[in-house]
């Protein structure tokens, strides 16, 4: 199982709790594919450099989880009907194991 580093987008029409229940909805799609959550830090509204899809700006979330890395692709179709994340990006945390290749 590896650790990711995992930058979130939300649609910035969140309020408060609107954002907790998207952040939960992703907590419980990991939990379907044997992931955890190991941290969250919310970054706040940040304005993107262009519009995209029409929206200005996002609620970006830095989520550090667990995940066997043959779920990630899963996990990623998983938040695309889902839940609604604007965007997302993952990466292997540094210091983190690596999945060893055969």
């Amino acid at each position: 199982m590896n650790t990711y580093e995992g930058l979130f987008i939300f649609p910035e029409a969140l309020d408060e709790e609107g954002l907790d229940q998207a952040i939960g909805r992703v907590k419980e799609e990991l939990e379907k594919l044997g992931g955890s959550i190991e941290s969250a830090a919310r970054m706040g509204k940040k304005t993107f450099a262009r519009a995209l899809k029409k929206q200005k700006a996002g609620l970006y979330v830095n989520i550090m989880f667990k995940l066997d890395g043959a779920q990630v692709d899963a996990f990623k179709t998983r938040l695309k009907l889902s839940t609604n994340v604007f965007r997302h990006q993952f990466v292997v945390a540094k210091g983190a194991e690596v999945a060893q290749e055969a």
